[in-house]
């Protein structure tokens, strides 16, 4: 897979969970057993931030490693697969804990590849990446 292919899977990953977050904001776990259309919106990003995740090189995943990749990747089967069964306190706990963490080490690599890149002279705007 060639490498713009996963940088543009890698801010596809971080568009989802800056989301997630922003749909999280100023909101408590209760607010999930309240609002459908809150949750529905979290298991949405967290699905597209397992397949983006999927689709991922194993170079790429090797270059990242502090994501586990692995994990993520098998949260987005467990929520396409068992959708009646969603578990809210996780759904939860991934977007308050997790997505955080994945949003820090994304931007950051993203801005390594953009500095290198930068100076090889190639494009190194990832910023508004499309599919």
């Amino acid at each position: 897979m060639p490498l713009e292919d996963d940088l543009i899977r890698l801010r596809h990953m971080l568009d989802a969970a800056e989301d997630a977050v922003g749909f999280a904001a100023n909101r408590n776990r209760d607010d999930l057993d309240r609002d459908r259309m809150l949750l529905l919106s979290l298991v949405k990003c967290i699905e597209i931030i397992g397949e983006a995740a999927s689709r991922v090189s194993p170079e790429m995943q090797m270059a990242v490693p502090k994501l586990p990749w692995q994990d993520i990747i098998g949260m987005r089967n467990r929520l396409i697969h068992a959708y009646f069964d969603v578990d809210h306190d996780r759904v939860w706990d991934t977007v308050e804990q997790d997505l955080p963490y994945m949003i820090a080490a994304l931007r950051g690599y993203l801005q390594q590849e953009r500095n290198r890149r930068g100076q090889e002279g190639k494009s190194a705007d990832y910023t508004d990446c499309t599919d």
